[in-house]
């Protein structure tokens, strides 16, 4: 069943003189969203009149100019719309609508009843040109087809005299145009440019869509660059583009049009639209921008955005979609982690003037994102993540090499878990493993007697009084504990730092301790820095002492 085939290679137009290659995109296309329309059309359960009132209202605060907001001759929610958009003086002056209709008299008379009373509109007539649709769908040959775009264009342009006081827009789009010849397809373009005369001050868009996409964006950025050259009045029209995505590249195919001089672009939040959608204005927008573009568009809000995208349509936005996925800036990866972590400190610290951070195109903050969201911890994360999530949530700050012991803890109970290990527990996890320390093994008291260069020293641990002499105190409590134990007992590593400043400043003393060839690690906290170092030894050998249980909690 599954035999490749019963299909063939798609063959169109190839130019040996491309110029579009050495093109770069250095400001936005003229955007037109069409959420409300294709988008709409998509949708299981369509908008009602209230969520296309929502969806407006974010699209305008975005910044959208253009916005197709129904096919009014089709529905009556669309027709609803658009007069409760008029109606309600809804449309900023700066916005124009654009509104669907099918190249048939009926309809367009009908489009132009709902618009009746806008200030400035876009009225898209289409009809499809495709080999496809011409042989298998209308059964009518090139001039039937061309004599149908011809004649819902005199419609468009007679019906628009009868409301003089509007802005009016023309567009038409070849339907299917991918699947059609492309001769053919600028013939029949030239005629309906014919028939609304742009020379004489009427604003005329042609619209090419790729209705279904069928080939790769550079074969689509040809078609585009081919229809650039032959159009008869090019200079007088804006060309638009309306990629799908039906092999996955209408982001790309957009692109590639616009550097084959394309001026505008159409597509919806998203991507939501028929099959598996349309150009997606906030990904190519945000390809724009992290390019250092500016898109014209304010995705600042994207939180904002997600939300209403979802209630509207009803459809849940990928966590891995991209720029605004709740997933596309996080890391679980320990060697990512590490990255991150690291360059986002070199950042900082070289006051860089441009945006260049492992693994994070763009700012997270830009768009709301927040940086709690970048590492995140599972069994796959590793040591410096683990760090970089106590360090920025909690203040907590240890010496890189504590870093592998807690990332060992952490681990062990994400594997154990199998889920995602939340901040809160990997603080639970750190205190319960290295800080809490039982009475028996808290010090209560100190007495420091020097005498030269020899400490003495005496300790209140629990109920029990040690002794012990040494260089430093360190030294005489683990000569105390040594002695009274019987055991070897070394100290193998010792970080101190300090907790705020001023009078309010606190001691974190982290140590690793081997004892009898085993390692355990602390931290403990105190107001003075000799008591964070001695009760952090003793937290640590008392983990031992109970771990072993051959020396009594």
């Amino acid at each position: 069943m599954f035999d490749h085939r019963k299909y063939r290679r798609f063959e169109t137009v190839r130019l040996k003189d491309r110029t579009w290659p050495d093109n770069e995109i250095n400001k936005a296309p003229d955007w037109c969203s069409v959420d409300l329309r294709d988008g709409n059309q998509a949708l299981i359960n369509p908008m009602s009149v209230e969520q296309k009132t929502r969806m407006f209202t974010l699209l305008v605060k975005l910044g959208f100019k253009e916005i197709e907001v129904g096919f009014p001759s089709a529905s009556k929610p669309d027709y609803d719309f658009v007069r409760k958009l008029v109606d309600e003086n809804l449309i900023p002056d700066d916005v124009s609508i654009q509104v669907l209709t099918q190249a048939r008299e009926e309809l367009i008379k009908k489009t132009f009843d709902a618009l009746g009373g806008v200030k400035k509109a876009n009225v898209h007539v289409y009809n499809s040109t495709s080999v496809v649709q011409r042989e298998q769908v209308f059964g009518m040959d090139k001039d039937e087809i061309k004599g149908i775009a011809v004649q819902g264009a005199k419609w468009v342009r007679d019906y628009a005299k009868q409301h003089p006081d509007t802005q009016w827009e023309f567009q038409y789009s070849p339907e299917s145009y991918t699947g059609t010849e492309m001769d053919f397809a600028v013939e029949v373009c030239d005629a309906v440019i014919a028939e609304w005369q742009p020379e004489n001050g009427q604003k005329v868009v042609i619209n090419l869509p790729s209705t279904v996409e069928m080939s790769t964006p550079n074969v689509f950025a040809d078609q585009v660059e081919y229809f650039c050259r032959k159009l008869k009045q090019r200079d007088q029209v804006r060309i638009s583009l309306h990629t799908h995505n039906d092999r996955g590249c209408a982001v790309a195919a957009a692109e590639l049009g616009v550097m084959a001089g394309a001026d505008r672009v159409e597509g919806t939040l998203m991507g939501n639209g028929e099959r598996t959608g349309n150009m997606d204005i906030v990904t190519m927008g945000m390809n724009l921008y992290s390019q250092g573009i500016d898109p014209e568009l304010d995705f600042s809000d994207i939180k904002e955005i997600i939300e209403v995208v979802e209630s509207c349509n009803e459809i849940p936005v990928s966590v891995r979609h991209p720029w605004a996925g709740e997933l596309v800036y996080t890391a679980f990866s320990g060697s990512h982690q590490d990255a991150i972590r690291k360059s986002v400190n070199y950042h900082k610290e070289h006051n860089q003037e441009h945006w260049d951070v492992a693994y994070l195109p763009i700012d997270p903050r830009d768009i709301s994102r927040e940086y709690e969201a970048v590492v995140r911890i599972n069994s796959q994360s590793g040591k410096g993540g683990v760090a970089l999530v106590l360090e920025r949530d909690y203040g907590i700050e240890l010496p890189k090499w504590m870093h592998v012991p807690l990332s060992k803890v952490v681990q062990s109970a994400a594997e154990q878990q199998g889920v995602e290990v939340s901040p809160e527990v990997i603080y639970t996890l750190y205190q319960k493993h290295f800080v809490e320390v039982a009475d028996a093994w808290t010090m209560t008291r100190y007495d420091l007697h020097t005498d030269e260069q020899q400490v003495s020293a005496r300790f209140q641990i629990g109920d029990a009084e040690f002794s012990g002499q040494g260089a430093g105190a360190l030294e005489a409590l683990k000569d105390a504990l040594s002695n009274h134990y019987q055991c070897q007992f070394e100290v193998t590593q010792f970080d101190e730092h300090a907790i705020g400043s001023g009078t309010d400043a606190k001691a974190q003393a982290t140590v690793a301790v081997e004892v009898d060839g085993a390692t355990e690690y602390a931290v403990a906290i105190s107001e003075d820095t000799s008591s964070a170092a001695l009760q952090a030894m003793l937290t640590a050998f008392g983990r031992h002492a109970v771990a072993e249980q051959r020396i009594s909690a």
